[in-house]
């Protein structure tokens, strides 16, 4: 038998058997930040570097969405990073139990010296709360041990468990410092510094989807995309991306199957569904996110409550109860694996016992519950609101993401609810729920429920501008933008219409431009004048549309207040800025509509004029297909992508990889 290599500092050697797919190795340069990833039987890893006057480096595992991280002070020159080697697996047995598993690789630096700032191990939540607010919870808190040529930092979990070990050895120089003093890393005379790096978790590790078992024959050949989706594909579940996101995330994962179905076997389709199951609450709410390893350890230990590393689950999202049945629908109904699969699909049973097919009853029923009073009562007060408390639940899910005051999601109301309904009845209809909800009277009434939903909820969304307002409106916002954002031939002349992004709590439209048409097209069969209304000002080109040159906008602030421009611009999380996924998700939403038949010609013109300026627009962004999301700057008049979360201003940090910006595996070669 073969055997991989091993690195091991502390206790005995553990052998590792070579597993039958290759390592995975791949690099993601964005900016300033550079990423190399690692997967290998029980063993993922990514790492980090970030250049610049504040260098990072940061070293994150799936494995209990756990890492290590390191900061430095901030410096006059810019600090650049290189890799030297490859990352190895490294395996330690702990001489008080339990097992690490981690990575090691030699870096370089063009810096003489690096002053240490802050290391932080454990969760990645504890990584990203310090990257936020500068501050590490006293538990997780450890002071390193400095030699002559290392730093080690190395503690075990706070409820005891194996825990988390990160060493830094200067091989061309020295340490100096420690204690009260500043630890400082100082090169060799003249020479570039190089520094192994290691990084172990005692976190249990996920079981890897070999490639061979993800990808469809027709999967477009994208080395990037391919490689990122298989680093993040797991039977235990599929991560949202990575750095940041190294675990589950209900919204992401529904959204991502149904997109990358086509071009998907069944093992990770059913993994996504699996994961969404074993997480349902009793009422049938999807979970958002979860919380597990080391941080819902801290959380209750700040909350006074017992210490248990059981997964804490968010279900403060409501889009996602909402995405669940039209996605399995898809699934089972609509792709030929599916409709083989079906039946011994829903009868499978999660961990406690519970067949797949109850817990989606679950679902259904509360979708039912939450859709009657509109059903009923078609007034703004009926529709789906976020929960109370909260300025989140759609996928906008920053604090200003519906404009500060939005309650009532479009994605949610005008699509995805009536999405739902329908999906419910086509269960019905099939038979598939007989042995699970026979003559369930709440689901028999879905197809009548969706009725009403699609007829009248859009409605309460309709923004009307008229021409001479729209056209004042647009020039103000255009000339507010640094520097002012070029007018096009294109400009509306006439009255502009579009869907609000949200209502606010007494039901007025918050008049924002935003993607989620996508959901419309890809989830419904609109009319034609709604195709007209979602397609003709939308598609426009910034600032009166959407559409730039290096791609699609997710929002646009031009027809609102100015008290709004800031809170959408280029800076922000869900402002004026470009997500791979929406443009994919447009993408397979054109796709869909052009293959139905009952549209007039100018609505089919309409839906192909669309897609030529998105196809083209793709294109051009096609450096960043595989990011979370990019920014865009203008140079002399000419707009120019660049990477999100590297400027001092933006709100966040994009992912290298991330889920759902995956698929464009699927929406272009795929039926």
């Amino acid at each position: 038998m073969r055997w991989a290599a091993t690195f091991v500092l502390l206790g005995a050697l553990v052998a590792v058997p070579a597993h039958t797919e290759p390592a995975l190795r791949f690099n993601v340069d964005e900016g300033a930040i550079h990423n190399a990833f690692f997967r290998h039987g029980p063993i993922a890893a990514h790492l980090t570097l970030k250049s610049g006057q504040a260098p990072r480096i940061i070293i994150a595992f799936p494995a209990g969405n756990s890492g290590a991280g390191l900061w430095f002070e901030h410096s006059n020159r810019p600090t650049s990073w290189q890799t030297v080697s490859p990352m190895r697996p490294v395996i330690e047995r702990q001489p008080y139990g339990g097992i690490r598993r981690g990575v090691s690789t030699i870096i370089s630096t063009d810096a003489a010296t690096l002053t240490l700032q802050r290391a932080v191990l454990g969760s990645v939540r504890s990584l990203r709360d310090y990257g936020y607010t500068g501050t590490v919870v006293a538990a997780i808190d450890v002071a390193p041990v400095v030699s002559a040529h290392s730093v080690v930092w190395n503690r075990r979990r706070v409820d005891g468990g194996a825990g988390y070990r990160m060493a830094l050895e200067v091989l061309n120089g020295s340490v100096s410092g420690g204690g009260e003093a500043p630890i400082t890393l100082t090169a060799d005379h003249g020479r570039a510094m190089r520094l192994r790096i290691t990084a172990v978790t005692g976190d249990p590790p996920l079981t890897p989807i070999p490639s061979r078992d993800i990808f469809a024959s027709c999967a477009a050949s994208d080395v990037r995309l391919r490689n990122a989706l298989t680093f993040l594909s797991y039977d235990e579940k599929l991560l949202a991306g990575s750095w940041r996101f190294n675990t589950y995330f209900g919204r992401d994962t529904l959204l991502s199957t149904r997109l990358l179905m086509p071009a998907l076997r069944p093992r990770p389709i059913e993994a996504a569904f699996a994961s969404v199951f074993a997480r349902l609450n009793a009422d049938g709410e999807v979970a958002h996110e979860e919380d597990i390893g080391e941080y819902p350890l801290l959380t209750r230990m700040a909350a006074g409550q017992d210490v248990s590393a059981d997964p804490i689950l968010d279900y403060k999202m409501v889009d996602d109860d909402f995405l669940l049945a039209p996605t399995l629908v898809h699934y089972l109904l609509d792709t030929a694996d599916g409709r083989t699969r079906a039946a011994a699909f829903l009868a499978r049973r999660d961990a406690n016992g519970v067949r797949y097919g109850d817990l989606l009853v679950r679902n259904l029923r509360h979708v039912a519950s939450k859709a009657l009073p509109f059903a009923r009562t078609p007034d703004h007060r009926h529709l789906i609101a976020l929960h109370d408390g909260s300025n989140v639940g759609n996928w906008r899910d920053s604090e200003n993401g519906l404009g500060g005051d939005g309650r009532y999601p479009y994605d949610i109301n005008a699509v995805l609810v009536p999405a739902a309904l329908q999906a419910i009845a086509r269960l019905d209809t099939s038979g598939l729920l007989a042995p699970y909800a026979e003559h369930d009277a709440p689901l028999s009434e879905a197809a009548a429920m969706a009725a009403v939903w699609e007829r009248e909820a859009p409605r309460l969304f309709a923004v009307h501008v008229d021409a001479d307002d729209g056209s004042a409106r647009v020039a103000h916002y255009a000339a507010s933008l640094s520097p002012p954002a070029p007018m096009t031939s294109d400009a509306p002349s006439g009255p502009a219409d579009f869907p609000a992004l949200a209502l606010d709590t007494r039901g007025r439209p918050v008049e924002v431009m935003h993607s989620d048409i996508a959901f419309l097209l890809l989830f419904a069969n609109p009319d034609a004048d709604a195709l007209r209304t979602a397609l003709i000002s939308t598609m426009l080109p910034f600032p009166a549309g959407l559409m730039t040159p290096v791609g699609m906008v997710t929002a646009n602030p031009a027809y609102a207040t100015p008290a709004r421009y800031a809170i959408f611009d280029r800076s922000r999380y869900h402002g004026t800025v470009i997500w791979s996924w929406s443009q994919g998700m447009l993408a397979a939403g054109l796709k869909r509509q052009l293959a139905r038949n009952d549209l007039p010609v100018d609505v089919i013109d309409l839906l192909q004029q669309s897609k030529l300026s998105l196809d083209q627009s793709l294109l051009a962004s096609r450096d960043f297909r595989g990011s979370e999301l990019w920014s865009w700057a203008l140079d002399n008049g000419q707009y120019r992508a660049v990477h999100y979360g590297q400027g001092s201003s933006d709100e966040t940090e994009s992912n290298a990889i991330q889920l759902w910006s995956t698929i464009g595996l699927a929406v272009q070669n795929c039926a």
